[in-house]
């Protein structure tokens, strides 16, 4: 019988379909730790940290759009810390995502889906010839799918109207960390 592939032997049994952006912070081997931690799996693909907490945890990935195995990642911008992720979590299963789709302005929404897609094709390298990942935030050209991908998209930096409406129910209800970050 023969052993099981470990996420972290894909890299060596399966050909580089996509390299590492260039300009992306370096990952230390510290930060993969804690990273699959927070996963509770090893990272399938590249990623950057682009947000941390005060204490120095990863807060919000952005992943390649491609992974190692070829298959594309939708998401690119990920949220990664159990405290932001229990809080979008309670809130999505009071019925959030249906408010947050009827509280947002829906030209902005398609704006904040356009933009998402846009900078994660934007990573794709020309000639790229594999299968690559389509639609905007949370995998979806419109509406409303998940709070995590917009709220952790809001966080790193992007115009997203429902990521936006969800730092102010947070802020609302006291669930942000004491960050200085919504």
């Amino acid at each position: 019988m023969s052993e099981p592939i470990r996420n972290a032997d894909i890299a060596t049994r399966i050909p580089r379909v996509m390299e590492r952006p260039g300009d992306w912070e370096p990952v230390t081997e510290e930060d993969r730790a804690v990273v699959a931690d927070l996963l509770g799996r090893d990272p399938l693909g590249h990623f950057e940290i682009v947000l941390r907490h005060d204490d120095g945890t990863p807060r919000v990935l952005r992943n390649a759009p491609v992974l190692e195995t070829g298959r594309p990642m939708p998401t690119l911008y990920w949220l990664v810390s159990p405290h932001d992720r229990l809080v979008v979590s309670r809130l999505e299963s009071s019925g959030a995502v249906t408010r947050a789709e009827q509280a947002v302005d829906g030209d902005e929404l398609a704006a904040a889906h356009e933009a998402y897609r846009a900078e994660r094709e934007a990573l794709i390298p020309s000639g790229y010839k594999g299968h690559r990942p389509s639609a905007g935030v949370g995998g979806t050209r419109i509406g409303v799918k998940c709070l995590h991908a917009h709220y952790a998209y809001h966080l790193a930096g992007g115009a997203d109207p429902v990521g936006s409406w969800v730092a102010a129910q947070l802020r609302e209800q006291q669930e942000v960390r004491d960050d200085g970050d919504d």
